[in-house]
């Protein structure tokens, strides 16, 4: 209740109480009042508190006895008690030489209690509501956080949840806050339904969208949980998808979820226009701006005359064109696209205008709504600080660039007028998101060095204290004394810079194929800098301790290596004891790949080197090279093409030779439907066969083509897509030479096989089965036709 409200309101009851009385009250009920307009009082009495100290009453009055005060004074007085939020009342009277001020205290609360509740934590409610223990007790808020702990089952998919609220009187003003919560069973999407679509089928546009239909493994995703925030985002990601493959005109009509009471299932039915596809018509550059020829900024537009109209190269070509304006020194310079339709053809010609925009400079920048997150951390990824010209491109790149943190799940930047007509007040709303996460899973892979069951256990936190740091702990093990501990932590703005720094402990113990066991320990210092928005240059120095010891299975009774179990080269790589490799490792990276996770268009593209001879026992310089470029084939129909090559050179130095452990060995990322280390250069002794006989090569050359689609019948919310593929590989050369058998490199023959694939985006990774059947190989070749294990596009 407003403050004057109550005032009068007294007043008023007092007046009819009066009336009802007599008329001589009356008449003094008015004389009172207007004795209060212009009056003074020789004390205060503060009357109703017990916990509050009447001195802290007295100083939120502003009146003062013995100095004259009006019924405006008495308003603004009742205004403050009631702002200190420990009052439920307040009223003030005059008695003659004093004046009363009655107040009620607010009821103070004692604890808050959560009953009924499993899914949810205590701890998570609690952090939902606003009252808290020792919080003064307030009717109002007690309703706003009850429906905010309904919101928060309904985020989790349980819409049907209940939640009653009561208060414990425990006496001396005290009282417990009880929340009694009836949870329900889950409740799921049954179908995604899409209306109006021509161009692409439900299944890919239901790829499009984070909502997801319910399945049996839902309850580990937690994409099938409606909610009215994320189909907002839903139908902004439909609008992205659509006008950046040439529908200008798309719109999201409508979309609504009817829930099943008696299933407890959603149905969710999006309505779409697509309108017309559009091709780019006239591209051009002007501007009215003196000293900037617009003939010399052609080169920075992405988007070209007769190419499919696309919204997301129209804006990057706007942000080159801002900034290399600005650079130029146009600060107030702004470009602007006019897009020009012509629906009989349908085409867009655009021209960019470079024109002087207002000035205006960037006043502060207000963020709200982070309640871990540093404020530093959102603030330097703006290109723009207070002071600054305002840059409205550069804000929408920072908007990006926060919602790329994956620390919150709504990010909206709005303005505001600020204290003078060219200053603007920047408001950076940011609803945080769990960026904790701790897995542990299980898995089976047939290749590499450590074959077998593994199980892996993992903690993960993105937003390390808030910092935006990355840290990552994790330990596994499997078969054959496998081991794996491993330490992870990245700093992204080193030194303020955006130059990300981090390190890499590891050990990992295995042994392999039964003939000799490994023992690696170190770790990797490393820096990223960025150099464009789709190029990143890296560079790290490699520290490691590695420790071979041949297996007792493929030793002689005397102790002696059985060299019709092992080759002589890890007999003689095993035998140098402990040895140190000191490197330097740089880097290239190109991506400009849509989606990481699952990829459709785009190119990756990366240049390693690594130098090792910086100190420690190993000599050598590698060289590898590896490229994937996707591109959708068929949207109707989601079929994505990958078109993938590599290729690696390692050159020994110094007067150590290149061990058997560092030359290459072939996996799956190079060739299937081979065993790992199954071709190239092997030990020459007859009747070795594939005992530790292959020894890897110095250089190697792959490629591979694949084709991926949905498969029928299967749900496409259960993530699991289909492909068909073609390898080729060669792995030759060696450095190793054996006095006690020879070294037969097999030159630089090409190998190759075809197969097909299961891919499954499931929630333990992304994992993959391929069966492929080797059509050309070299005598001696080691098959294997099927190959399971956790697939790293990149």
């Amino acid at each position: 209740m407003a403050a004057s409200s109550k005032f009068v309101g007294a007043a008023s009851a007092l007046a009819i109480s009066a009336a009802l009385v007599g008329p001589g009250a009356i008449v003094a009920t008015i004389a009172g009042v207007t004795t209060a307009q212009a009056a003074t009082v020789s004390r205060i009495e503060v009357r109703g508190n017990s916990r509050v100290d009447a001195q802290t009453v007295k100083d939120n009055l502003g009146i003062t006895p013995g100095k004259p005060f009006s019924n405006n004074d008495i308003d603004a007085a009742t205004k403050r008690l009631f702002a200190t939020n420990l009052f439920g009342d307040v009223r003030i009277t005059q008695s003659g030489g004093a004046l009363i001020v009655t107040v009620s205290e607010h009821q103070v609360v004692n604890q808050v209690i959560f009953q009924g509740n499993k899914k949810i934590k205590d701890v998570q409610l609690s952090s939902a509501v606003q009252l808290k223990s020792r919080d003064a007790f307030n009717q109002q808020t007690l309703d706003a956080d009850t429906e905010a702990v309904r919101a928060a089952y309904r985020n989790i998919g349980r819409s049907d949840a209940t939640v009653n609220s009561r208060i414990m009187d425990l006496g001396q003003g005290r009282v417990n806050v009880v929340y009694e919560i009836n949870e329900g069973d889950r409740t799921k999407i049954d179908n995604i339904v899409f209306v109006g679509n021509n161009a692409f089928g439900e299944r890919r546009l239901r790829d499009v969208i984070s909502t997801k239909k319910s399945n049996p493994l839902s309850w580990l995703t937690r994409n099938d949980v409606y909610s009215e925030d994320r189909m907002r985002a839903d139908e902004e990601a439909l609008r992205r998808f659509y006008y950046n493959r040439g529908y200008a005109d798309f719109r999201v009509i409508s979309s609504t979820a009817n829930l099943d009471a008696a299933t407890n299932e959603y149905t969710i039915t999006v309505t779409v226009e697509e309108g017309e596809k559009y091709t780019f018509g006239g591209v051009e550059v002007q501007s009215s701006v003196e000293g900037v020829d617009a003939s010399k900024l052609g080169g920075l537009v992405e988007t070209s005359q007769g190419s499919t109209y696309n919204a997301k190269e129209v804006e990057n070509s706007i942000i080159k064109l801002s900034e290399k304006v600005a650079g130029q020194g146009y600060a107030f310079a702004k470009v602007e696209p006019r897009g020009d339709r012509n629906f009989e053809n349908h085409t867009i010609s655009v021209v960019y205008n470079i024109d002087q925009g207002p000035r205006a400079y960037l006043e502060r920048i207000e963020i709200r709504g982070n309640e871990k997150t540093r404020d530093y951390v959102i603030r330097r990824e703006f290109d723009v600080s207070e002071g600054d010209a305002f840059n409205q491109v550069l804000i929408q790149r920072a908007k990006k660039r926060l919602e790329n943190l994956d620390f919150f799940q709504t990010v909206n930047i709005t303005t505001a007028p600020g204290s003078q007509p060219d200053q603007v007040v920047l408001v950076v709303d940011v609803i945080e998101k769990s960026t904790g996460e701790f897995s542990i899973g299980g898995g089976y892979t047939t290749g590499g060095e450590s074959p077998g069951p593994t199980v892996e256990g993992s903690i993960t936190e993105r937003n390390f204290l808030g910092r935006g740091q990355f840290i990552r702990i994790g330990a596994g093990g499997g078969l054959n004394n496998n081991r794996t501990y491993s330490l992870s932590f990245t700093e992204p703005y080193f030194l303020g810079q955006r130059i990300s720094a981090g390190f890499d402990l590891f050990k990992r113990q295995s042994g392999v194929n039964d003939k000799y066991e490994t023992d690696l320990t170190g770790g990797t210092i490393r820096f990223g800098l960025p150099i464009t928005e789709t190029l990143t240059a890296g560079v790290a120095y490699n520290l490691t301790q590695e420790k071979y010891e041949i297996d007792d299975k493929a030793r002689n009774p005397d102790g002696s290596v059985n060299l019709d179990e092992i080759s002589q080269a890890f007999a003689d790589a095993a035998n140098r004891g402990t040895w140190i490799k000191s490197s330097v490792s740089w880097s290239l990276v190109y991506d400009t790949i849509d989606d990481r996770k699952n990829p459709r268009d785009g190119l990756y593209a990366k240049f390693n080197q690594e130098y090792a001879g910086v100190g420690g026992d190993a000599n050598y310089l590698k060289t590898t090279f590896k490229g994937s470029y996707y591109k959708t084939l068929s949207q109707e129909m989601d079929i994505v093409g990958l078109v993938g090559v590599g290729a690696g050179y390692i050159k020994g130095f110094g007067d150590e030779p290149l061990r058997v452990f560092d030359t290459f060995k072939n996996n799956q990322d190079m060739i299937r439907g081979f065993k790992y280390a199954g071709i190239g250069p092997r030990d020459g002794r007859p009747g070795l066969d594939d005992k530790g006989s292959f020894l890897g090569g110095t250089t190697y050359f792959n490629a591979s083509v694949e084709t991926q689609f949905p498969l029928p019948v299967v749900p496409e919310s259960l993530g699991i897509r289909g492909a068909l593929f073609a390898d080729a590989a060669t792995l030759y050369g060696s450095d190793l030479a054996q006095a006690k058998s020879p070294v037969d490199t097999t030159g630089m023959e090409w190998r190759a096989s075809v197969g097909a694939s299961i891919m499954w985006a499931s929630p333990f990774g992304p994992l993959r089965f391929d069966y492929a059947i080797p059509v050309k190989k070299v005598e001696g070749d080691q098959v294997q036709n099927f190959n399971f294990g956790m697939s790293s596009k990149f």
